[in-house]
């Protein structure tokens, strides 16, 4: 080959990640994705119902071993995704500055933001139950325990503008205190949310717990909203006719809804959406008698 030979770029294939693995959508669909300006960027695939109900088995099949790793091993796993993306630090500074039209110091300083709120969640993974939790005072010979539990299986419409920040402060909460979910990525820009995927697959992250579509909010929205097997919802994601929709279709079997709320991703986070998707066991035991004085301990 000549030196004046001009070498054809390798464009990246964006897949979806659904169960540790990287499937094309089944409907075999792509759309167009752009930046700002209207530059084509790539085409990602564009998720059907069955791509959602597969993302939903397969969170529903890591749940048991998720919701049963110790709080210390989800951290260490949390705090791995970080040291992953660190290393990933260009790849994403460049995604993000076209998916979200930012100078390339700003869209750095998103992508730093993003890796520091991975460890801030890894730091809360054993901690949250010590805040929330509670021995409740009873009339009574009986310890009265409140322990928190994941929820289970939780679809995420990730924010559409913020394409980055936004979509891990959505996750790691979700998956730092023991949950599964479906992740809905922002429409107009997938691409972050699709490479994040990659870097999930070699974090030492149990595949299914984060699952990850591209496409249309509307078109899987309501699928996953009436799903049985999906236990909690975060809307944070859609616009106020599809919140409410959604929000209907989610009553039917009584899944947690977290509506949707003007946010700065930027500002610090607090235990709020951690809160979100826990609930509160309550164990009731009785504590015994010494002696014939009756004294208990």
């Amino acid at each position: 080959m000549s030196e004046s030979s001009t070498r054809l770029s390798v464009f990246k294939t964006y897949k979806l990640y659904v169960g540790g693995k990287f499937p094309r959508s089944e409907s075999g669909r792509v759309y167009e994705v752009t930046d700002p300006k209207g530059k084509w960027l790539a085409n990602v695939p564009q998720s059907s119902r069955k791509d959602a109900r597969d993302a939903v088995l397969a969170a529903r099949k890591a749940f048991g071993g998720w919701s049963g790793a110790t709080a210390y091993n989800r951290g260490q796993i949390l705090y791995r995704i970080a040291e992953m993306l660190e290393g990933r630090r260009e790849q994403f500074t460049r995604e993000v500055a076209d998916a979200e039209g930012l100078s390339k110091s700003k869209a750095a300083a998103v992508v730093d933001a993003a890796i520091d709120r991975w460890v801030w969640y890894a730091g809360w993974t054993d901690k949250i139950a010590q805040v929330v939790g509670a021995a409740n005072p009873v009339a009574g010979p009986f310890f009265n325990l409140s322990t928190p539990e994941p929820t289970g299986v939780v679809t995420v419409l990730a924010p559409q503008e913020s394409s980055f920040l936004g979509l891990v402060s959505v996750i790691a909460p979700v998956i730092a205190t023991g949950n599964t979910a479906v992740v809905v990525a922002s429409e107009k820009a997938p691409l972050p949310a699709l490479s994040l995927g990659e870097v999930l697959a070699t974090s030492d992250l149990p595949g299914g717990v984060v699952n990850i579509l591209s496409g249309r909010a509307s078109e899987m929205g309501p699928h996953l909203a009436a799903h049985q097997d999906v236990n909690a919802i975060d809307l944070t994601g859609a616009d106020a006719d599809l919140a409410r929709e959604l929000e209907i279709a989610a009553a039917d079997n009584l899944k947690r809804v977290l509506r949707p709320r003007a946010v700065d991703f930027a500002d610090a986070p607090g235990t709020d959406r951690m809160t979100a998707f826990l609930e509160t066991k309550t164990v009731w035991h009785p504590t015994g008698s010494l002696g014939a004085s009756g004294s208990a301990y």
